[in-house]
């Protein structure tokens, strides 16, 4: 098999190849992770992905296959991104409580001249927190490297999603199932 590079430093997306026992190593180079005005949600969470893949092909061996992914967290149709701080970790949670909102994952596969890019989503419902149960977590969990201020593996995702419609390991961060149908694909 081609070597595969994953082009991110999330833990998340890390164990997710780890359990699905795929070989790979991670080569990153920062980013920004802004985009164009006019992109759709699905169409920005591509364009992250494929400037994470872009950054790193020159620092890869030329048949090496390169994984990127951006997560979004959609709240009635408004991107919300990773908490500044405690406050606005505080707020976005108050407002994913009682509510569905939709993680969006944006994945770009390369190799050499091929590329293949999809999304995924999956509806997620909180039920409805406390101001007490939302600080305890971002107190505890500090939660500033995750769009949408959580993860669902951790004790907020326990105590409070009421279901998800969708990937599980979206979610986490990388429709891990999806990706290795894909990567077939690519590498053959």
């Amino acid at each position: 098999m081609n070597k595969l590079i994953l082009a991110s430093k999330s833990p998340r997306r890390k164990l997710l190849l780890e359990w699905a026992e795929i070989p790979f190593e991670i080569v990153v180079k920062e980013t920004t992770e802004s985009f164009p005005k006019g992109l759709t949600i699905e169409e920005t969470a591509i364009h992250i992905a494929r400037q994470k893949a872009l950054a790193v092909e020159s620092d890869v061996d030329p048949g090496s296959v390169i994984l990127a992914a951006d997560t979004i967290v959609v709240l009635n149709e408004q991107i919300i991104g990773k908490p500044k701080d405690k406050e606005d970790a505080i707020q976005i949670l108050t407002a994913l409580s009682d509510n569905k909102h939709i993680v969006i994952t944006g994945v770009v596969i390369r190799k050499a001249d091929k590329e293949i890019v999809f999304t995924d989503s999956t509806d997620v419902y909180f039920h409805k927190l406390t101001k007490e149960q939302i600080e305890f977590y971002v107190d505890k969990y500090k939660p500033y490297d995750k769009a949408g201020a959580y993860a669902i593996q951790e004790w907020i995702g326990v105590i409070g999603i009421r279901s998800v419609n969708g990937d599980f390991y979206n979610v986490m961060g990388l429709p891990v199932s999806r990706v290795v149908m894909e990567l077939k694909k690519i590498i053959s």
